[in-house]
Parts: C-alpha cells; sequence; structure tokens
C-alpha cells in the first residue's frame, strides 16, 4: 500500500502577507519569493537605511535646539522682515516624516528575518525619496541660517551620551540576529565576510565609545557647586513680552536673582529697552507710524516711542506658545504694555535688591547721540538711584569706549584669555553655552572672573551647567529653571564605569549566543541523516527540471517531514539540487 502525503500543506500566513503587502504590495501568496533580492532592490534598502539614519540626526537636532526655538524664529524673521513661527512646519514634516521612515524599516527588518525579497512598492519609492531630498534641503538651509546652532549637538551630548550608549548597545545587539542568519544560514562568499567584518567593527566601536565622553555630571557628589543663580534674560518673556515692567516682574516673582536687557539710546538721549533695530517686531509702529516702521528704532524721540503698544504683538504672535495658559486679567495687562525706560527697569532692580546685566547698543556714527550714548547710560543709572557696583554691561562697541563707562562693572561677551582679561581690566564674561566648555570654566573660576552662560532654557543644558560649576546662566524661562531643584542626574565615576562595562559584558554574550544559536541549527540541519524517503515524493519533486531556492526549500521541508514517520533505513536519497533531478534506491534499484 502506497501512502500519499500532499506535496506542501498551505497555511494561512496572515502575518507575512501582512509585512510583504504593505511594504511591496504582494498580498498573495504566489506573489512571495524567498529568492536573493535584486541588487536594485537592495539599492533601494539603502537608501531607506540613509533616509532613516539622516532623519534620526534630525528630529535629535530639533529635540535638542527646542533650547533655541525662539533664537531660530528671530533669526528668520531678522532674513525676512516677518514674524512667523517656522519651527512649527519643521517639527510637524519632522515627525511624519520620521514615523513613516521608521516604519518602513520595521517592515524590511521582518522582510529579512523571514527570508522574504525587499520588494519595495513604487509608491513607498517615491516617498522615500521625497522624504531624504525634504531632509538634506533642510539640513542645508539650517546651515545657511543658523550654522552656529550644529554646536548644540556636541553640548547635548555631555548629557546624553550616556544613555544614547545604551540605546545603541541594544541597537547593534539585537541586529546581531539578522547578521547571525545571514552570515551562517548561507553558502560562504566574501560578501559575507565584509558584513561580519563590519558589525564587528561597529560592535567594538560601541562597546569602547564611552572612553571618548566628557560628561560633567560624571562627578562625585561632594565635588557639586552651588546652584547657580538665575538671569531674567529680557525678563520672563515666556510669560510676558520681552523687555516690559510685566515680564521683569514676572522674572522677579520666578527666582530669578538679577534681570538683563538690551540698552538703546533714543534721539533725544533717553535709553530705553529694546533688542530689535527696529520697532516692527515687539511694537505697532505699523499702525502709528506707518512710514516710519522700517526704521532705526534709536532715531525715534522718547515721546514718540512711549506713546507704541509694546504688549498686543505678544498676543498675536504667541512666540512661545504660552499665551493659552494665561488668564483674562493677565492677557488685558500684557495688552496694555508700553517700551520700558531703562530708569524704570533699574528702579526695579534697586527695589528687588537685585542686579543688572545690560546689553548696551551704541547707535549708529549719523544718531544725535552717537557721541554722547555713555553719557546717557551713566545718567539713568545715577537717576535710578543704584549702585553701580550691581550693575554690569556689555558693550558691542572696540575697547577704545570701555574706558567712558568707567565705575561700572566691565563684562566682555567674548571668550578671551586670563591674561587678555586682566588687561582690559574685565570682571567678568558672558559667554554662548557653546563656548563655555567645563575645562575654561574652571580656569576662568580660579582666576576669579565670574562666567554667565546664556541662552540657558531646558534643564539638561542647565543640569550640565551646574556640573561644570558655572555661577550663574541667563534664561527666557526663569520658570521652568526654578522647578530644577537638582540635577537631572549625577553619577560618580565608579557606577558609571560598572554600568558601562556590564552592560557591554551583558550585549556580548547575547551576540555570542545568537550566533552560536543559529550556528547550532544549521549544523544540526546538516549533520541530521537523510537517507530514507518516500519514492513517491522523490518523483513528484524530480518533476521540476528547473532549479531555484523555493523547490530545494520545499524538498528539505518534505524530507524532514518523512524522518519523522520513521522510513526504513534501507531507503536512500540523494539530491542534485545543481541540475535539479533526483535519485532514489531502494534494495538496488535507482532512478
Amino acid at each position: 500500500m502506497v501512502k500519499h502525503q500532499p506535496l506542501q500543506v498551505y497555511e494561512k500566513q496572515v502575518f507575512v502577507s501582512f509585512v510583504t503587502g504593505i511594504y511591496g504590495c504582494r498580498w498573495k501568496r504566489y506573489q512571495r519569493s524567498q529568492d536573493d533580492s535584486s541588487k536594485w532592490e537592495c539599492t533601494w534598502f539603502v537608501i531607506l537605511c540613509s533616509s532613516f539614519l539622516l532623519l534620526l540626526f534630525w528630529a535629535y537636532f530639533w529635540l535638542v535646539a527646542q533650547n533655541d526655538f525662539n533664537e531660530f524664529n528671530w533669526s528668520v524673521y531678522n532674513r525676512s522682515g516677518e514674524w512667523r513661527d517656522e519651527t512649527i512646519p519643521i517639527l510637524a514634516s519632522t515627525t511624519v516624516g520620521f514615523s513613516y521612515i521608521t516604519f518602513l524599516m520595521i517592515l524590511a527588518f521582518f522582510h529579512i528575518s523571514l527570508g522574504q525579497q525587499l520588494n519595495l512598492y513604487w509608491v513607498h519609492k517615491i516617498g522615500v525619496l521625497a522624504t531624504l531630498l525634504t531632509t538634506i534641503s533642510g539640513v542645508v538651509s539650517v546651515d545657511d541660517i543658523w550654522g552656529d546652532e550644529w554646536d548644540i549637538l556636541l553640548v547635548s551630548l555631555q548629557s546624553t551620551a550616556p544613555f544614547l550608549h545604551i540605546g545603541a548597545l541594544a541597537t547593534v545587539t539585537a541586529i546581531s540576529w539578522l547578521v547571525a542568519g545571514y552570515v551562517v544560514r548561507r553558502e560562504r562568499s566574501n560578501f559575507q565576510v565584509v558584513v561580519l567584518v563590519t558589525y564587528i567593527i561597529i560592535l567594538v566601536a560601541v562597546y569602547l565609545a564611552p572612553l571618548s565622553f566628557n560628561c560633567p555630571c560624571i562627578m562625585d557628589r561632594h565635588g557639586l557647586k552651588p546652584r547657580p543663580d538665575i538671569i531674567g534674560r529680557r525678563g520672563a518673556p515666556m510669560l510676558a513680552p520681552e523687555n516690559t515692567m510685566l515680564s521683569f516682574n514676572r522674572a522677579l516673582q520666578h527666582g530669578a536673582s538679577s534681570l538683563e536687557a538690551d540698552v538703546t539710546i533714543s534721539a533725544d538721549g533717553i535709553p530705553f529697552l529694546m533688542r530689535d533695530r527696529t520697532l516692527r517686531r515687539t511694537t505697532d509702529v505699523s499702525k502709528v507710524f506707518p512710514s516710519r516702521q522700517n526704521e532705526d528704532a534709536s532715531f525715534f524721540n522718547w515721546t514718540e516711542i512711549r506713546s507704541l503698544n509694546a504688549g498686543q504683538w505678544f498676543l498675536e504672535s504667541d512666540p512661545y506658545w504660552t499665551v493659552d495658559t494665561l488668564t483674562a486679567r493677565e492677557r488685558s495687562r500684557i495688552g496694555n504694555q508700553t517700551v520700558c525706560s531703562l530708569v524704570e527697569m533699574l528702579r526695579l532692580v534697586s527695589r528687588s535688591n537685585s542686579s543688572a546685566l545690560l546689553n548696551i547698543h551704541k547707535p549708529p556714527p549719523e544718531h544725535p547721540r552717537s557721541r554722547n550714548w555713555f553719557m546717557d547710560t551713566l545718567w539713568a543709572v545715577q537717576k535710578a538711584g543704584i549702585s553701580q557696583k550691581r550693575v554690569r554691561t556689555v558693550t558691542w562697541t572696540p575697547d577704545t569706549d570701555r574706558g567712558r563707562v568707567r565705575g561700572l562693572q566691565q563684562t566682555a561677551n567674548e571668550k578671551l584669555s586670563v591674561e587678555e582679561i586682566r588687561q582690559r581690566g574685565i570682571t567678568s564674561l558672558t559667554l554662548h553655552y557653546s563656548k563655555a566648555s567645563h575645562k575654561d570654566v574652571q580656569e576662568y573660576l580660579a582666576n576669579n572672573v565670574s562666567v554667565t552662560v546664556y541662552p540657558v532654557n531646558e534643564p539638561w543644558l542647565y543640569s550640565i551647567l551646574w556640573c561644570s560649576g558655572v555661577p550663574s546662566v541667563s534664561s527666557d524661562a526663569p520658570q521652568v529653571l526654578r522647578k530644577v531643584p537638582y540635577p537631572i542626574w549625577l553619577m560618580s565615576q565608579t557606577a558609571y564605569d560598572f554600568i558601562w562595562i556590564s552592560s557591554d559584558l551583558v550585549s556580548l554574550a547575547i551576540v555570542i549566543g545568537i550566533f552560536c544559536f543559529q550556528n547550532y541549527h544549521t549544523i544540526r540541519w546538516r549533520m541530521s541523516g537523510m537517507q530514507n524517503y518516500n519514492p513517491e515524493q522523490i518523483m513528484l519533486s524530480a518533476v521540476t527540471r528547473q532549479t531555484s531556492r523555493d523547490v530545494n526549500i520545499m524538498k528539505e521541508k518534505l524530507i524532514f517531514s518523512e524522518l519523522n514517520n520513521g522510513l526504513s533505513s534501507t531507503e536512500e536519497l540523494s539530491l542534485y539540487p545543481e541540475n535539479g533531478y533526483a535519485r532514489y534506491s531502494h534494495g538496488g534499484l535507482s532512478r
């Protein structure tokens, strides 16, 4: 009696259909193939991986660049002359593009693990290419408009590097399953050797990456300096219009120990507070003086400046997305703000027993007060009745003008050596966070030079500057930094070394285990006996004369199924996949 057995059992493969259907629009079983992917499809997989890595970098950049969103919008405004929140479309498109590319990457890895061809659907090819080109154009645009902002990536690594290392470690460990499957379960080739060597190099690089980390918060807790003082940069501009009395009051209410303002001299010699060259962005000058809206702010007299509204723009543009959190009473007060004079701001500083940091903008040469601007500033300080020791000035002028404001504490806004600081008679530095390295800060403090770092709006940046020993920071968000009573994370060198080495050892053990597991099944498959088979099945398999990977896999499945049925040891089978023939012998007979 001949035992009949189906050639192959067709089972429903819902998951495989889902993966191949969405990725390559291959929903039916007959549309799928386990042959090797073509070079063209492999090229598209490389493009997909490149798009993912670029978008990952792009998304990380905008995540840490939140500290400077308003600076970006201000840079765009200075170029275009129109105030728009350009971060919204950038963040929206980045989120959509990153989610789309990540989803395709997951489907591609499922294809590799399931042995399916990487046939990317043409619609997805267009989407991947469009996303890649859009991201590249975004990188080029940011480099042109905001090129200095790339420095924040290196600064952020001082805080995120230990955590990014754990994420990279988990990623390369998980990828070892795909690498092992590709290298072990196929016939040896030069490309497999390249893949294996490349993976080992990347693995070793990730394991040793912490040797290059420079994280200030990896330190002994006893060496932590006092909490940095918070300076209200133009007040609290997230809660009220910048450089207004309401904004300065809000900053003091939220724990600011000092106030920073931008000083401009009016045509009649009255110092007032204005950041921009013109009055367009922060006042209603386009309505009151439409013909003069592009004129330099310093050419208006104080009466004209005082007649402008300096709060309504804040409610309309909502530069920090905070207007919705304000009460009706707060909005009413904001809508009635006027341009603040330096005297008013200094009187508030005097009453609150705090200090002031003034960024003084020298008037242009044709200005009526171009030769007397320093006397106008000293006059305002004296009129406010505040001690000159509590006022620091940052003059955007050559050193020849520094001597004219003697009596006020001199501050430089550039990175200088200790010798230059002493020669110029400077008592403190105001530095951008990208220029305030841990080593430089320690050197300045050791030589009794105070350092203020700006702009610091995010807790992670405030934390690493705290660990670096910075005595004060200038912030647009004192209400946010007030809620940081301790660095976000602080770890001793011994504890971090233990976590680092332990993580590497666990990863190495998992990778070795995966390679051994994959190799074990391969050895077992090759060493298992394949001598006894049903002659009817062999005849059916021999019908196909042209070889393919699917036919060979089908034959192997039939062979293993018959082994489980316990055929007699007198039956022998020899498969010749190179020409598609099968030979069967039983009791001296052969085909």
